[in-house]
């Protein structure tokens, strides 16, 4: 950045006196003073912005590495477990004689059902109860009031 002295920063102000004049010096001042505020802020944000992009390249990096390393795993885990089903596959045939034990089960193991809804309305349960039984239980069949409620219970010489 610029190096202004003091002996520098008097001259730009007895130069700017005299070119400005007294009336108007405060107003520049302020002008200029506003001025190089929303310069520096202007220069945070970038800056912001760049240190933002930067750690944003590196966590792209960092999830690309974490990608690959996942991948690495489940290559080696399918692998080991192919590995595995051929040894068993072939230890199967030379006991039974038979071809590979996944293939044989699924010939005989018909498919798993699709899963369906039950499709249960608690309308339609709760709508085939009587009313007889729905009165036993203490079922409310209409939406009451607090107010409307306390009256239908108040004792009868109590109410108006």
């Amino acid at each position: 950045m610029l190096d202004f002295g003091f002996d520098k920063l008097a001259l730009i102000g007895a130069v700017a006196l005299i070119v400005i004049g007294p009336e108007k010096l405060p107003r520049v001042a302020r002008t200029v003073g506003t001025l190089l505020g929303k310069a520096q802020r202007y220069v945070a944000d970038v800056k912001a912005e760049v240190n933002r992009s930067i750690e944003l390249e590196e966590l792209q990096k960092m999830k690309s590495q974490f990608e690959t390393a996942a991948r690495d795993v489940e290559q080696s885990v399918r692998q080991e477990v192919d590995s595995a089903t051929q040894v068993f596959d072939q230890t199967w045939r030379d006991v039974t004689g038979e071809g590979s034990s996944y293939e044989a089960a699924s010939a005989i193991a018909p498919p798993p059902p699709e899963y369906r809804h039950p499709k249960k309305n608690w309308r339609l349960k709760r709508g085939a109860t009587p009313l007889w039984f729905k009165q036993q239980a203490g079922v409310r069949r209409h939406t009451q009031s607090g107010a409307a409620r306390v009256a239908r219970f108040r004792p009868p010489g109590l109410r108006k």
